[in-house]
């Protein structure tokens, strides 16, 4: 629940120091205060991350599933309505990346081993996009390199 990993998170702030909190992933967690709406709990989560965020001073990756809306576009890039169960993690976001790779949906891509990395919000910055190289083998992405083949 989100009040363990709070006080977790503030013993090791404590004790050792601790620059940032992962969560991976946000559907996955429970809301302190039940709620027969997931929606409803997914929000109120949402907002206690970014209250831990602040308090703690410091920032808060967390992973969200993508609600199925995308796989019924032609376009199959990932949108921030596509974020699953609630609106309010666009809202209580400063960041939000979204990854796409264009063989998952398509087999004779021109773009294998390729990912777009996509800054659909930044409250403090430019959106646009990031290509990055996809190495599937070991399911990591890393920056091109002058003389990579693109």
């Amino acid at each position: 629940t989100l009040m363990e990993i709070r006080a977790k998170c503030r013993r090791l702030k404590a004790r050792h120091g601790l620059g940032l909190v992962i969560i991976d992933y946000l559907q996955l967690m429970q809301s302190a205060h039940r709620s027969e709406n997931r929606q409803q709990e997914v929000s109120d989560i949402s907002r206690d991350l970014k209250i831990l965020a602040r308090d703690l001073n410091l920032p808060v990756l967390c992973a969200s599933q993508l609600n199925r809306g995308v796989e019924y576009r032609s376009d199959k890039r990932p949108l921030l309505a596509d974020l699953r169960e609630s609106g309010s993690i666009e809202q209580d976001s400063d960041l939000v990346m979204l990854l796409y790779r264009d063989e998952v949906y398509n087999r004779d891509s021109e773009r294998r081993g390729e990912a777009e990395l996509i800054i659909a919000k930044h409250r403090n910055g430019p959106t646009g996009s990031v290509n990055l190289a996809f190495m599937n083998q070991y399911t990591k992405f890393a920056s091109f390199t002058k003389g990579s083949p693109r």
